[in-house]
């Protein structure tokens, strides 16, 4: 047993957890230090994410890609921009660490839609959505100070977790079938094009940025859309999917660190007590024998 563990636990795969977590932990404070449009920056990350990953699976994955379920994958990818049209304007609204323990949510969402598909939660997982509901309630009692507009990011990160849900719920048969690197490339792709149309027919402006501002975006797109997923679904080959979901759960106190060291974002008593009791819910859900498979508790995309 002792020799399995540290086969599971080396180094190598440490350092992937690690370089996962910073990877998606920046993603919140360059997002806020874009000076860009939210829905731009949304459409762009997966632009350039699809750009470079289509010319590898074309070339490598040919036959399963256009053997894809295209049903439930164009559904998922639309969720999926649903997801990033919601979260990504949350953190340029309210605090970076209210938006981020927020989208962290969705495996109670995940889990919600399990049980309504039918699948009994445990207690564990009932006591887990309460006290992640009263951490909720803390941390947005919290921003009611801030006025509307930080209440009204808050509403967006609950929207963009809920879309993480329904992209990961949709997409569960569909990455039973197919390679991540096919499955993933398709979802970019389709919600690219989605939220390419919603910046049109809003007029958002899509160039004319300053070069820091694109510096930012590619750096969203290497990092936590790129460079994240991989590493943690590296790690997937030696623990299991809800160690990594749990692991993935540190993405809040790092990207609250790089807001405040970074951005100056302060926090007040009550958003530390709201985060972490939302966040320890979040774990008990996760960690529940009633859960969802482990497959399908997995971050939507490496917010």
């Amino acid at each position: 047993m002792f020799l399995r563990m540290r086969a599971r636990w080396d180094p190598l795969t440490i350092a992937a957890l690690a370089l996962g977590v910073a990877a998606v932990s920046s993603s919140a404070a360059m997002i806020v230090y874009a000076a860009a449009p939210a829905l731009a920056i949304a459409f762009w990350r997966n632009a350039l994410a699809t750009g470079v990953l289509a010319p590898v699976t074309v070339a490598t994955r040919r036959k399963e890609l256009l053997g894809i379920d295209k049903r439930d994958s164009v559904l998922a990818g639309i969720a999926l921009a649903a997801h990033f049209g919601m979260w990504i304007p949350s953190v340029k609204l309210t605090s970076i660490a209210t938006a981020t323990a927020l989208v962290c949510t969705q495996p109670i969402w995940a889990g919600l839609f399990s049980a309504w598909r039918g699948r009994p939660l445990g207690r564990q997982a009932w006591l887990g959505m309460g006290v992640a509901l009263a951490g909720v309630v803390i941390a947005t009692g919290a921003d009611a100070d801030l006025g509307g507009r930080a209440l009204l990011g808050d509403a967006l990160a609950l929207g963009g977790a809920v879309m993480a849900a329904v992209y990961t719920t949709l997409g569960g048969r569909v990455r039973q079938q197919v390679s991540t690197t096919t499955y993933t490339t398709v979802c970019y792709g389709v919600a690219a094009a989605a939220l390419l149309v919603v910046c049109v027919v809003a007029g958002v402006p899509m160039t004319g940025y300053n070069a820091g501002t694109w510096l930012a975006i590619v750096g969203i797109t290497v990092g936590p859309q790129l460079l994240g997923h991989s590493m943690f679904n590296y790690t997937l080959r030696k623990v299991s999917a809800t160690t990594v979901a749990v692991v993935t759960l540190l993405e809040v106190p790092g990207a609250i660190l790089l807001g405040w060291v970074w951005l100056g974002q302060n926090l007040s008593a009550a958003s530390i007590i709201g985060v972490a009791a939302l966040l320890a819910g979040v774990a008990t859900v996760i960690l529940s024998p009633g859960a969802r498979s482990d497959r399908h508790q997995l971050p939507a995309s490496d917010l």
